[in-house]
């Protein structure tokens, strides 16, 4: 459904998805893959600030981006705001989003944060990185992704599924910093060394871990976050991957000004806003993520994990290597 900000809910859709279209009028329309309530208080701070309305529709990555598809110029969506760099990524390359020069945005998001060809920009930075029991693993035992393939850990580690985009990501940039042979091997240790079948999410990986199903794992950072604000005794902690070599594995969630967005300069205006200050710090705070603007300090309690050096790496590369990635995934036996 497509909601307007602080006003009763409007629906907008096309032919092929059973309902009639509605006309955006004078309003931004936004569709987006995060939540609605990760969403809607930057809409209502925005419309405090300037005025300025909003109607969003809130759906998956994959209807959202065969919506745009299927409704080209037709579209009354100015922004798309999706998760995974691989997400945005994979919609620039079907052509719904369009170049943006702001110099605003360029020197608020870092260059390794957004497109190269600028169809999208992070907004937020997740890390993908380990965690572990603090009861049966001592920290100097880890060290990097690589390292989870070794036998030490065999009959000790937990994943999540290869399904998640998040672990496609993850394995794309291991291919872009070492190349499918390395990354093979490195996926077939992991599958060799788990301790239980694959989960459907993090959440229940850490639970697996603190009750002793197995040792480590990988996860996103706000599902840490998440846990540990719910369950703060949960006998799990981060390990920050890679700090002697490329860094920790990082993503993020974005945004990118639709192709045939009917208020270009006014999505452009909102897109550089989320990059500002205000909306940093809310955009972040909203799931305990790090701000994509390195000026602004991540939320007390994300602070509290500790500082990490993140990959170096543009983030596109997770799309650019997902469908590899996939394959060779399915390849070792990672379902």
């Amino acid at each position: 459904m497509i909601k307007q900000a602080l006003i009763p809910a409007l629906f907008l859709a096309t032919a092929l998805f059973g309902v009639a279209p509605v006309e955006a009028n004078d309003e931004l329309v936004i569709y987006s893959a995060r939540k609605e309530h990760l969403l809607k208080p930057l809409l209502d701070a925005y419309q405090a600030k300037t005025g300025v309305k909003t109607r969003y529709l809130t759906d998956g990555e994959g209807p959202l981006l065969a919506r745009l598809q299927a409704e080209g110029e037709a579209t009354p969506a100015d922004l798309l705001i999706t998760v995974d760099a691989g997400n945005l990524w994979h919609a620039a390359e079907k052509g719904v989003l369009a170049a943006v020069d702001s110099p605003t945005l360029n020197a608020n998001i870092p260059e390794r944060l957004r497109d190269p060809e600028k169809r999208w920009f992070g907004l937020s930075v997740r890390a993908r990185t380990i965690v572990h029991s603090t009861e049966r693993v001592k920290p100097e035992s880890l060290s990097s992704y690589e390292d989870l393939a070794a036998e030490k850990w065999k009959g000790k580690l937990c994943l999540r599924s290869s399904e998640k985009i998040y672990n496609q990501s993850l394995v794309a940039m291991l291919i872009a910093r070492l190349g499918e042979e390395a990354t093979e091997k490195i996926v077939r240790g992991w599958v060799a060394n788990l301790a239980v079948p694959v989960f459907s999410n993090d959440t229940k990986l850490m639970e697996a871990i603190a009750a002793g199903k197995c040792d480590v794992g990988i996860v996103n950072t706000y599902y840490f976050g998440a846990l540990l604000k719910e369950k703060p005794a949960t006998p799990v902690k981060l390990f920050w991957a890679d700090q002697k070599s490329n860094g920790t594995h990082v993503n993020v969630s974005g945004a990118g000004v639709t192709k045939h967005a009917k208020h270009r300069d006014a999505a452009i205006r909102f897109l550089e806003w989320l990059s500002t200050p205000e909306a940093q710090e809310i955009f972040a705070e909203l799931n305990m993520e790090y701000p994509a603007n390195p000026k602004i300090l991540p939320h007390a309690e994300v602070a509290a994990w500790g500082t990490f050096k993140g990959e170096s790496l543009n983030v596109s590369l997770a799309g650019r290597h997902q469908a590899a990635a996939v394959r060779l995934m399915d390849r070792a036996g990672y379902r």
